[in-house]
């Protein structure tokens, strides 16, 4: 989980490096660098989910619905804030299509890699990417989404934070 974690946070500071910075000021508009941290975080997740999912193939029982369904719900959000904040950054919709595509093709490899490379795979191993998401993606909720959250939404995001989690655990859980 702490890999995951670090390697978010190293990732931001890049994107900071780059540009960035300016986007937690107090002024607070969410701008290109917020939407690539959100994208970045989008990524790390996304790429061990892949692989996991992946790893689901190899008993031969497929992907649940339920989880597709899962992993939907949690990358929805993610992907409208970034997409909404790159376009207020200037953007073009091709540029921004053509990036998503780009993530889209990187999780479908990694959903091939997971099948492929991972079959025979340890607990310990599976244990590590799931964690591996797990960090990363806990940490740019808490770095980059919530805070902007809270400050559109109030004090209500909290609750329906927490409700989005039990939600997606429920849906993984239904078979």
């Amino acid at each position: 989980m702490l890999a995951g974690a670090l390697t978010f946070y190293l990732g931001d500071i890049a994107i900071d490096r780059f540009g960035g910075d300016g986007r937690k000021s107090a002024a607070g508009e969410q701008d290109e660098g917020s939407a690539l941290a959100i994208l970045l975080g989008t990524v790390l997740d996304g790429i061990p989910e892949s692989i996991v999912l992946g790893l689901s193939l190899i008993g031969g029982e497929g992907v649940s619905v339920a989880m597709l369904a899962a992993v939907f719900i949690s990358n929805l959000p993610e992907a409208l804030s970034s997409t909404a904040g790159l376009s207020k950054s200037g953007w073009h919709r091709g540029r921004i299509l053509g990036l998503w595509t780009s993530v889209t093709v990187v999780c479908a490899l990694s959903s091939l890699a997971g099948y492929a490379l991972f079959d025979g795979a340890s607990a310990a191993t599976v244990a590590f990417v799931q964690s591996f998401a797990g960090g990363a993606l806990l940490t740019m909720l808490a770095d980059t989404m919530m805070p902007e959250a809270f400050k559109y939404g109030g004090k209500q995001v909290g609750l329906f934070t927490t409700l989005g989690f039990a939600l997606a655990f429920l849906i993984t859980t239904i078979e």
